[in-house]
């Protein structure tokens, strides 16, 4: 049994902490009475660039380091920048993990962790996904040679209050309710979807998620990738029409072929989390979607402001 860390005296950067799932995980650690949390502002250290890693770190003084830093994207943001998306997110891990010392297309369903090595990833996604694969084999490496404390984490699809919403560059559940709540208010008769909707996704509510990392920091202390999910599988059709009824889009549904489908199902094996740090999603999927809307309702001018 792993010896529970204690996080209120520790001192603890937080990459990517003002970001959407960060801003869960500052509040989650605040629950627990951590009160030294270190986060990074980007206009400040340059996570690509090895002297402000290696300045982040001579100033934080971290005991505790949660890596949420990340340049993200949805299928078409993925498609456009795939060198970038490989670049920044392997360039940013490596560094800092050395300093401080995701699936494939097709596989079996849910996804085990053991199987994230079964074949190359989905095309769409492949340069950030193998870039992200890396990090845990440097992780692994610096465990068995350095004793280096690691953990490697898998979440799936996030969603949630202070998502990205913008059309160029958000993932599907904040990009269906901005095209759905849009043509609602401007009464347009259909709304284009991507791909013919088959394909399945799992989802989990950010503070869910910020949750499974926090307990995770305390009590896991192994080498082996754990997935963090809600267990709940849901096509791309199906979605569609229930954010649909919550926004009150009465409108019609196309599907657009000849966009890319992304990977075909994916849906997660989470006993792992279970087991090892007794991690269990919470959130009602389709209340999780009501607090989604209606953080999109209340701050829509500036999110359409941006862009």
């Amino acid at each position: 049994m792993v010896e529970q860390l204690n996080l209120r005296n520790k001192r603890i950067c937080v990459t990517g902490g003002s970001g959407f799932l960060g801003s869960f995980v500052q509040n989650a650690l605040k629950n627990r009475g951590a009160d030294e949390i270190f986060i990074p502002a980007h206009q400040e250290y340059n996570l690509i660039d090895l002297n402000d890693v290696r300045r982040l770190l001579a100033d934080a003084k971290p005991d505790v380091v949660i890596h949420l830093a990340a340049s993200v994207g949805g299928i078409g943001a993925n498609m456009a920048h795939p060198a970038d998306y490989f670049y920044d997110n392997l360039m940013m891990g490596v560094q800092l993990i050395h300093e401080s010392c995701a699936y494939p297309k097709f596989t079996p369903i849910p996804f085990r962790e053991d199987d994230l090595w079964n074949g190359y990833p989905e095309e769409t996604n492949a340069p950030y996904g193998l870039a992200k694969k890396m990090l845990l084999v440097q992780s692994q490496a610096y465990r068995r040679q350095y004793g280096f404390n690691s953990i490697y984490l898998l979440p799936v699809n996030l969603y949630g209050p202070g998502d990205n919403f913008s059309p160029k560059s958000s993932h599907v559940i904040p990009a269906l309710i901005h095209k759905f709540y849009e043509a609602k208010l401007n009464q347009v008769p259909e709304v284009v979807i991507w791909g013919d909707g088959t394909p399945t996704r799992e989802f989990i509510y950010a503070g869910d998620a910020a949750e499974a990392i926090v307990m995770a920091t305390e009590k896991y202390d192994g080498e082996e990738p754990v997935n963090i999910g809600s267990g709940m599988e849901i096509s791309i059709r199906d979605l569609a029409q229930l954010i649909a009824r919550l926004t009150g889009y009465e409108g019609k549904l196309v599907y657009d072929t000849s966009k890319p489908n992304g990977q075909p199902r994916r849906a997660l094996d989470v006993s792992r989390a279970r087991d090892s740090f007794g991690f269990l999603a919470k959130m009602d999927f389709e209340r999780g979607l009501q607090n989604t809307i209606a953080y999109y309702i209340a701050n829509r001018d500036s999110i359409l402001q941006k862009g």
